[in-house]
């Protein structure tokens, strides 16, 4: 979930000209070698950073009938610790069970820690707020937005978008879902999202830790260690897997560097699902080459029942060199798309928080868990190709043809795209 379009247009009139933009020198990858070389692993793990680590495993959990169980279930088994950091918290059926099963663990004697964006989580959420720190959880906002603050860039732009859910420090759940009612169901009506997310047991656990924590301490300066935070962690399963965290000030740890070294290193097949997908000169560009140099590029995006609507027209003011190149483009047509994945080549998998888009790549703090493992990208793909057939391929012969009014207001859409 993004924020609403009248809260984006808004905005708009107090932010102008506040772009963070581009990237001063644009990143240059060449595809040099593939996601099956262990130059691939090499890179990842030491340019991007942190390294990748075996011994995991993660579960699938497709749609809020499945993800939202499993994550109650997890925060009912805590004994010292839950850490929680989300985007989206509103008021509804499942924020209330969420601030039940919290307050419960916290009044037993559980460290309980949620982290709500300042933007993002709903006012009305107060109450589940008051509720918790009643029970004696700690609850803080992440860059609270107040009237005299409104020229701080940092505070005005960086949100945080991870999706974290650690239990004492040994499961981990991350994805693209929030705490909120649009997440139930199983995308079976338009008021249910489809979306995924993962639940993560093995050493990799203590990489999503640590992704909360650098939050939690910008935030706080409350340092978390010990047991309760970063306990042994015991092989759990043969997944290689990573945790990459993003922040705008990360340098060269970036989402979109992330990307677009992905990418540069397929050779046969790249699978996107992206709930926003608004794409700069740089990855249009990367996906571009990637199907110029024969990779089949296929993108899964939402329909017109998208939920921030300045988002589809802007999306596709940018399709046509994707399009003529090969790229295939598909709209999801059951209900608002909110998957966040890409699969490269039946082994590379990247799921989690980031959008393929500005916010994503320069605005927000984002957290990735990589998975380098065959088992697990067929189970991906197989879920990817149940959602393509819901979805309706756009051609460029269907692009080019939109009415002149249509395109006038995609590219009018499309200047805002730093903001989407």
């Amino acid at each position: 979930m993004k924020i609403s379009t009248a809260a984006v247009l808004l905005t708009l009139a107090i932010l102008a000209g506040c772009s963070n933009g581009p990237t001063q020198h644009p990143y240059v990858i060449k595809h040099e070698f593939s996601v099956h070389d262990p130059q691939f692993r090499r890179t990842v793990g030491n340019l991007l950073g942190p390294p990748i680590i075996e011994g995991n495993t993660t579960t699938t959990l497709v749609n809020g009938e499945k993800m939202f169980p499993a994550m109650l279930e997890a925060i009912q088994s805590a004994k010292k610790t839950i850490n929680v950091e989300t985007y989206v918290y509103s008021v509804g059926e499942i924020g209330a069970k969420f601030a039940e099963a919290l307050t419960e663990r916290a009044k037993a004697g559980v460290k309980v820690k949620v982290m709500l964006d300042g933007v993002g989580s709903a006012p009305g959420a107060a109450k589940y707020v008051k509720q918790l720190q009643d029970a004696g959880a700690h609850v803080v906002k992440y860059h609270p937005l107040h009237w005299f603050a409104l020229s701080a860039a940092q505070h005005r732009n960086n949100r945080t978008h991870r999706k974290l859910l650690i239990i004492d420090g040994v499961v981990g759940f991350t994805g693209g879902a929030g705490v909120a009612d649009e997440w139930m169901g199983n995308a079976d009506s338009k008021d249910h999202w489809r979306d995924t997310h993962y639940k993560v047991q093995g050493p990799v656990v203590a990489q999503l830790q640590a992704a909360f924590v650098d939050n939690w301490m910008e935030t706080t300066g409350e340092v978390l260690q010990g047991d309760a935070y970063f306990p042994p962690l015991e092989k759990a399963g043969d997944q290689a897997s990573q945790v990459f965290r993003s922040s705008p000030d990360g340098g060269s740890e970036s989402m979109e560097l992330l990307y677009l070294q992905s990418i540069a290193a397929a050779e046969k097949h790249i699978r996107l699902a992206t709930a926003y997908f608004v794409p700069d000169q740089l990855s249009i560009r990367a996906l571009v080459d990637a199907a110029k140099r024969g990779v089949k590029v296929q993108i899964i995006v939402p329909s017109d029942k998208i939920d921030v609507k300045i988002v589809r027209p802007a999306s596709r003011a940018r399709w046509g060199s994707l399009l003529e190149a090969g790229v295939e483009i598909y709209e999801y047509q059951p209900t608002m798309y909110h998957v966040k994945q890409m699969i490269v080549d039946h082994l590379w998998v990247s799921i989690g928080s980031a959008n393929l888009d500005n916010l994503s790549f320069r605005l927000n703090d984002e957290a990735n868990l990589n998975v380098m493992d065959e088992a697990f990208a067929r189970e991906q793909i197989q879920i990817f190709e149940g959602d393509l057939a819901k979805s309706k391929r756009i051609t460029y012969e269907q692009w080019k043809r939109r009415p002149f009014t249509t395109k006038l207001g995609e590219g009018f859409a499309s200047m805002f795209g730093w903001l989407l």
